[in-house]
């Protein structure tokens, strides 16, 4: 049959493929259910409709033509109808999809996104997504990060240095504001009595000023910034 097929195709002049696409349409559409005025090429697409009754209906129903403002089948409605991407997109989701199609490779991806961000509205709508905008800003990170990746090698020792003096003004500046703080409230407790409690969380919190203090002059002259199991669980307790 194939080789009959074959050599019917080639005596009138068509590739044997599109002879057996003629003949399978042909199969899909008897000559009752055929539309007068639709073209053979609408009718091999909604050809695709399995259904035999779904598909005698479709076809009978043609949508509306915006253009033309008459109801009838194109190409674009006929590949709406069973789902395939159109020629021309008119929706906004087919124009969407038409251009992840085209930006598939990362490379064009990128250029296309450079120059629609120009776009001043574009680029404003772009960031009320969250997740575009948490992108992007991650991206920038990066960027920035990898620029001054240079300047951080070179600079290092000197970072390093400015590093060590940012730490000693921090332990300065934490002891004065706490002497200043004192210097300040304690005056002003003169004839004041305490409750018992109130005695007790006080006593309690200056012991862990003290534990404090003794720790970082531990750490300043040792380097040794560590926390035993008892001192960690007394500067935690925050009563």
């Amino acid at each position: 049959m194939t080789e009959v097929l074959a050599m019917f195709a080639d005596d009138i002049g068509v590739p044997t493929k599109a002879l057996l696409t003629y003949r399978w349409v042909s199969s899909r559409w008897p000559a009752a259910r055929r539309r007068a005025g639709v073209s053979h090429y609408i009718h091999r697409i909604l050809a695709s409709i399995t259904d035999d009754d779904e598909r005698w209906a479709a076809i009978a129903d043609p949508p509306l033509d915006e253009r033309t403002g008459r109801r009838r089948w194109t190409e674009d409605a006929a590949r709406t109808r069973i789902g395939q991407p159109t020629r021309t997109p008119t929706t906004l989701a087919q124009k969407v999809r038409a251009i992840h199609d085209l930006a598939a490779d990362d490379q064009v991806a990128s250029a296309a996104a450079a120059d629609l961000l120009r776009r001043p509205a574009v680029a404003r709508t772009a960031m009320q997504d969250h997740t575009a905008r948490h992108l992007v800003n991650r991206a920038q990170h990066e960027v920035d990060h990898a620029a001054g990746e240079p300047a951080r090698q070179v600079a290092g020792p000197a970072l390093r240095r400015v590093d060590h003096t940012m730490g000693c003004i921090d332990l300065i500046g934490a002891c004065a504001s706490f002497v200043a703080a004192g210097g300040r409230i304690v005056p002003g407790l003169r004839g004041r009595s305490f409750t018992d409690d109130e005695r007790a969380r006080i006593h309690k919190n200056l012991t862990r000023v003290r534990t404090t203090a003794d720790w970082m002059e531990h750490a300043v002259d040792t380097g040794n910034t560590a926390l035993d199991e008892g001192l960690a669980a007394l500067l935690r307790d925050q009563q």
